[in-house]
């Protein structure tokens, strides 16, 4: 029965330190408000991304994780900007085999042309 009253009495004591800790807040007078967590986009609008700029993503975490609309806005920017950069290097290979192409073939291959296009000329004098 004594072990039980003291167990009671801490049991109070305890409460009572807590309760007023919480409620006293100390002389700090509590802790400071925390601001929210808000998604600051890094990626730079005005060029094309790097990769340190895919590095300093960094999305706020919510009650089951992240924003799915964050997340879905830097992913299509993403997949927009590597679509973007897929078809700008399809084009330069592109240019760059038809190069590729005449170097090979040489004066010759436009030899021909020259020569059809001044007969087509006299053609049109007669």
């Amino acid at each position: 029965m004594v072990l039980f009253l003291f167990l009671v009495i801490a049991l109070l004591v305890v409460v009572g330190a807590v309760t007023l800790a919480v409620i006293g807040g100390g002389e700090s007078g509590g802790l400071p408000d925390a601001a929210p967590e808000r998604f600051t986009d890094p990626l730079p609008p005005d060029r094309p991304l790097r990769r340190a700029d895919v590095d300093l993503v960094r999305f706020p975490m919510t009650l089951r994780g992240y924003h799915m609309g964050e997340v879905d806005d830097v992913l299509g920017r993403l997949g927009a900007e590597l679509a973007e950069r897929d078809a700008r290097i399809a084009e330069l290979e592109a240019a760059l085999a038809g190069a590729q192409a005449t170097a090979v073939a040489g004066p010759a291959l436009l030899e021909g042309h020259e020569k059809d296009a001044v007969e087509d000329t006299k053609g049109d004098d007669q």
